[in-house]
This record gives C-alpha cells, sequence and structure tokens, in this order.
C-alpha cells in the first residue's frame, strides 16, 4: 500500500519518535484547552482544540505507515503533561513548533529520503507544513496576550482530517493545500459549541 524500496530501519524509528510526539502533543493542547477556558481565553482555547486534533492527524498518519512496515504492535508513549498560565503554556507550544519545524521533520524527511520510503517522506512533510502554520498561531497568540487584544484571534478554525492542516476563518483555500481536500470535509472549532463539530 504505501512505498518503501526496502525496510527502512530508520525511518521505522523516526515514525515510532513522531507518533510519541504528536501523540503527546495532541494531549498537551487538549489540556492547554482547558486551562486557556478556565482563565478566559476563549479564542485561544478554541485554537489549542484545533491543535490538538490536528495533532491527533499526524500521529494516525504516521501510525498508518508504521503499520504497513509490519510495525502494528507499536503503542504511543506520550510524555507527562505539565498545565501552567495560559501565557507560559502558549511559549511551550512555540517552542515545540518550532523544534518540529527546524529540526526533527527536516531530519526526519533527509532520512526517509536517503532510506527511499516515500511514504515516511509524505506524512513527514505533511505534518512539517502544518506544524509550521502552529508556530505561527501560537507566536501571534503570545503577542496578542502581552497587548491583551486576545479577542482579536480568529474564533473559528478548521482541521483538515486527511493531513492535519490548520485553518482559521480569515483564509481559507478552495481545496487544502497540503492534501487537496474540499473544505466541506474539514473539522470545524469555534467558541460558541467549545468542541469539534464534524459536517
Amino acid at each position: 500500500m504505501f512505498s518503501c524500496s526496502k525496510r527502512p530501519v530508520q525511518t521505522i524509528e523516526n515514525l515510532k519518535t513522531a507518533v510519541n510526539g504528536e501523540s503527546t502533543a495532541s494531549a498537551k493542547y487538549a489540556a492547554f484547552a482547558v486551562k486557556a477556558q478556565e482563565e478566559g481565553y476563549d479564542t485561544i482555547a478554541v485554537l489549542f482544540r484545533a491543535a490538538s486534533k490536528s495533532e491527533a492527524v499526524h500521529a494516525f498518519n504516521h501510525k498508518r505507515i508504521l503499520d504497513s512496515l509490519d510495525a502494528s504492535d507499536y503503542v504511543a508513549k506520550i510524555d507527562t503533561i505539565i498545565v501552567l498560565s495560559t501565557e507560559e503554556n502558549l511559549n511551550t507550544a512555540l517552542n515545540g513548533e518550532a523544534y518540529e519545524v527546524a529540526t526533527m521533520y527536516p531530519g526526519f524527511i533527509e532520512t526517509g529520503r536517503s532510506e527511499k520510503c516515500a511514504a515516511g517522506v509524505k506524512t513527514f512533510t505533511w505534518a512539517s507544513i502544518a506544524e509550521r502554520k502552529h508556530y505561527d498561531f501560537y507566536k501571534r497568540a503570545i503577542a496578542v496576550i502581552a497587548t491583551k487584544a486576545e479577542t482579536s484571534l480568529p474564533a473559528h478554525w478548521f482541521v483538515c482530517p486527511t493531513c492535519g492542516n490548520t485553518y482559521d476563518d480569515t483564509y481559507v483555500t478552495a481545496v487544502c493545500e497540503i492534501c487537496m481536500t474540499k473544505p466541506d470535509e474539514f473539522i470545524n472549532f469555534e467558541i460558541a459549541l467549545s468542541a469539534e463539530v464534524i459536517k
């Protein structure tokens, strides 16, 4: 089903690392969303919920490739979640995304290419593109908290269920710019519902 020229030993290990990281990020962002809601940061809570779902999609995609490489018995290892203030949580999230974008995924992609594992390269590339957007979203959220303008953040977010790409309500393309999924399949997150709504 997925293409790799031979058993990509290091890519398999990288996929396990990515499954762990994305599963942890999903759980962490869900917890951060609860804290943001408690502190009255409704728009940031929605952003964290959308990002949590995005990370869960990445973890699912990575695990699917693992399964295809005869590693279907692998179970994600989720790190301990530490929840602080929303501002601190945003900085934690920003640092995590920065590492994935600048270091983790570029290295994984390079290894996938050297091992001729197209499926690994694809899932890592999809996640990397979405993580770069998350980095920008968190950076903006930190800036508006500092200026006490949190309500200026988007209150409606969309997550592509195929690749995890994330959009706010100011910019939604005709099809997902990563995987070409149509927007009517996107998962919606908004303040009024405080949860995901699948149309």
